[in-house]
């Protein structure tokens, strides 16, 4: 078993030692940076640390546990979610909401504010009681999906949505790709602890999820919580991972021998537990304060790194709790003060168009300014020519704006009884005249997307933002090319296109003039760039002449290839020549989703090749559809024969896919489907390997698509289920006789 999965790298004398040392070295950096926001060494350290963990539990699957830092990315997608019953209710909290004018103005009491009905509740809260103040918490009501994660003698067994209160989905694969979420709690924590919290998507990473959405031609998500709840609901815990998604704990469920006896006390202990907490809290133990506490929060949360539309009130003691007891939908002893969301009325001036790095059409409300939610905002972008079909928007029209997850301005809705009688629906294609604003080349709306997009691969403006990504470290890293060069090479027209890049001369480029204000303060003069700059850069692109395919292929910015997309293509093709004419990628194109190639024997028979592919790739129809695009333009072919004129043809460093497809086509189990269950003697990590590595795939249910149960003792329902569906029931041994 041992050489199955052993590899050339030099191991140390005593791995298990090795593996335990890395766990708690990453665990404490994912703490830091995750938590604290205080990283003590670099990406670049991180990443070698993790990467020699990765190798050693490669080497030795037995020490591959399944609290491993390495496990943050789950297995194979889920067929479906499994429904877990909830150890205790997972109730709901009563809503208080903020009173609007008019609902102010109704109760016709001088005295009264916006908060009058919260002032209320405090007032029956301290008669149930039988007393005139009550020591409450308030803390800020995150605007995320509320979640529940089991940790039993200290080891994240499992994660749940809230579901009905009663039973939830079990989310755990997708749980435990949020680094900020420890998977083994530090110390001695009680041997079961069910703690609860908000997972959410932070503004400035929802902002640029957005952008990113944008710049494919995709829907953008309305809101953080929109874009953390789509995220959670993926069957896909890779596709989970990708997403910034960040968690905050802020209650409990069923615990044995709680150490708090106060929400204050068990703030600390989420602190103690490397649990995040919220860093806003406040202790009151008066209406008045409470009422203070309130609006300093509704100040103070604009400048959070989340989304929150709301406080949550707690009664202190949890003795009270016991007291107070529940009603069927929520605590008695807790609230949740609803704040109204800010919105600003002001005049849609005019909709100019971005074009972003990929050539995507962008439109802009350019908005009288207004401030709304502590800033002020003079522009909201309309995403695509769709939205603004959908809110009628106009140019002169009076709109409502408001802050998406209090960070991202958004046009709300128009007030048609203020729209001029001249206005005109807006339409994106005939404001441009069919062409792009930056260089009027053509532009043209792909089928099934939304966006409209430059095909002018010369475009100078993507030309600085593609410039910017072909240098990047993860692409082609050529040191020196920065925003500023970048600019400069454009607006000069030294540049059109990355691949110019190439025909730059060293004496031209150290006589670039650079702005002031690109340059260091206190700077009033242009300066060249000078040849020891210029020198490091054109040997820069020299030496990037020699980069293997897979950087090549993600320098060329092509819509929907990322790292882990150009890895894989390279890994299935020679060289950038194959990749042009991939007869792999044609038929990948062809199908509608991924999982059809599962059961497309038609194309298994035809292409041996690609069966080996869908039993590995995560690449899917519709990047597959994008590069066979792009090789297929007129961009495309400029790429191959501009590389073809610098005697530039990148080769994989990476290529295997007739040794995988020999090794897999010719096992038994190639292609099939497992599910691991019951007690084994050996981990489950090391079973799942040994089934990869022969072809097969290995899934969290049973399903009707299930070929085999690797069943252990203590098996359980996932037996029953796979005899009641005619599922082959395997043992070790008969596993492992299959893949000898």
């Amino acid at each position: 078993m041992e050489d199955l999965f052993a590899h050339s790298a030099i191991q140390p004398s005593d791995p298990e030692k090795r593996v335990l040392e890395l766990s708690k070295q990453l665990e404490h950096h994912n703490t830091l940076y995750y938590q604290d926001a205080e990283p003590e060494i670099s990406d670049a350290e991180y990443d070698a640390l993790m990467n020699e963990l990765k190798k050693l539990e490669a080497a030795h699957p037995s020490l591959a546990k399944t609290d491993s830092p390495t496990q943050r990315v789950g297995g194979a997608p889920l067929k479906d979610f499994q429904q877990i019953k909830h150890l205790v209710p997972m109730l709901s909290i009563e809503d208080i909401h903020e009173l609007k004018n008019e609902e102010l103005e109704a109760l016709q009491d001088p005295n009264a504010s916006k908060m009058q009905n919260l002032r209320d509740w405090y007032q029956r809260l301290a008669k149930n009681l039988g007393v005139d103040h009550v020591a409450l918490t308030v803390e800020p009501k995150i605007d995320g999906v509320a979640v529940s994660a089991v940790y039993r003698d200290g080891v994240l067994d499992y994660a749940v949505t809230r579901g009905d209160g009663t039973t939830g989905d079990d989310i755990s694969q997708n749980i435990r790709t949020i680094k900020s979420i420890p998977l083994r709690l530090p110390g001695a924590a009680p041997a079961l602890f069910e703690v609860r919290g908000e997972v959410f998507m932070p503004n400035e990473a929802f902002a640029k999820l957005n952008e990113q959405r944008d710049e494919a031609g995709e829907p953008a998500f309305v809101n953080p919580r929109n874009a953390t709840a789509g995220t959670l609901k993926q069957l896909d815990s890779k596709l989970v991972a990708a997403r910034p998604l960040d968690c905050i704990f802020h209650s409990y469920g069923q615990v044995d021998d709680a150490p708090y006896t106060s929400t204050s006390e068990f703030q600390q202990t989420l602190r103690d537990y490397q649990l995040k907490s919220t860093p806003w809290f406040e202790e009151v133990d008066n209406v008045d304060d409470l009422l203070a506490a309130i609006a300093k929060l509704d100040e103070d949360r604009h400048h959070f790194a989340y989304a929150t539309d709301g406080a949550v009130i707690k009664v202190s003691k949890l003795s009270t709790h016991q007291q107070l007891g529940a009603t069927t939908k929520h605590p008695k002893w807790a609230c949740a003060y609803k704040f109204l969301p800010e919105q600003k009325e002001t005049l849609l001036r005019d909709i100019t168009i971005q074009v972003g790095r990929t050539g995507v059409l962008t439109p802009v409300a350019e908005l009288e300014p207004i401030f709304v939610s502590g800033t002020t905002v003079s522009r909201a972008t309309l995403h695509n020519q769709d939205e603004i079909d959908r809110k009628d928007v106009r140019i002169g029209d009076t709109v409502i704006i408001e802050k998406a997850g209090e960070i991202i301005p958004a046009v709300v809705k128009v007030i048609t009884a203020k729209r001029p009688a001249q206005s005109q629906p807006f339409n994106l294609y005939q404001y441009v005249n069919g062409q792009c604003p930056s260089c009027s080349g053509p532009i043209e709306q792909e089928e099934g997307f939304v966006a409209w997009r430059c095909l002018n691969f010369a475009c100078p403006a993507q030309a600085v933002t593609r410039i910017k990504h072909f240098a990047s470290r993860k692409a082609l890293d050529i040191d020196g090319l920065g925003t500023a060069v970048a600019e400069k090479l454009v607006e000069t027209q030294k540049v059109r296109t990355t691949l110019d890049l190439f025909d730059l001369e060293p004496d031209s480029l150290a006589d670039l003039l650079l702005d002031p204000a690109q340059l260091e303060a206190g700077t009033s003069k242009p300066r060249r760039l000078g040849e020891k700059k210029a020198a490091l850069i054109t040997d820069s692109l020299n030496d990037s002449k020699q980069s293997p395919l897979s950087r090549w292929i993600f320098a060329m910015g092509i819509p929907q290839i990322g790292e882990s997309a150009a890895r894989e293509i390279a890994r299935l093709h020679r060289s950038l020549g194959e990749v042009a004419s991939s007869s792999i990628l044609k038929d990948l194109a062809e199908l509608p989703d991924f999982e059809e190639l599962t059961v497309s024997k038609r194309k298994k028979e035809n292409h041996p090749r690609l069966a080996q592919y869908q039993i590995e790739s995560e690449l899917g129809p519709v990047a597959a559809q994008h590069i066979v695009t792009f090789f297929n333009s007129l961009a495309g072919q400029h790429v191959l024969d501009k590389l073809e004129a610098l005697g530039i043809n990148p080769d994989s460093d990476n290529y295997d896919p007739e040794k995988s497809a020999a090794q897999s086509l010719d096992s038994p189990i190639a292609g099939k489907t497992f599910v691991i269950t019951g007690t084994l003697t050996r981990p489950r990590p090391e079973f799942k390997q040994l089934i990869e590595a022969a072809g097969g795939k290995v899934s969290g249910s049973i399903s009707k698509n299930t070929d085999f149960l690797l069943a252990g003792e203590k098996a359980g329902s996932k037996r029953s289920k796979a005899e009641s569906l005619g599922v082959s029931i395997l043992s070790e041994d008969e596993l492992i006789a299959m893949t000898a």
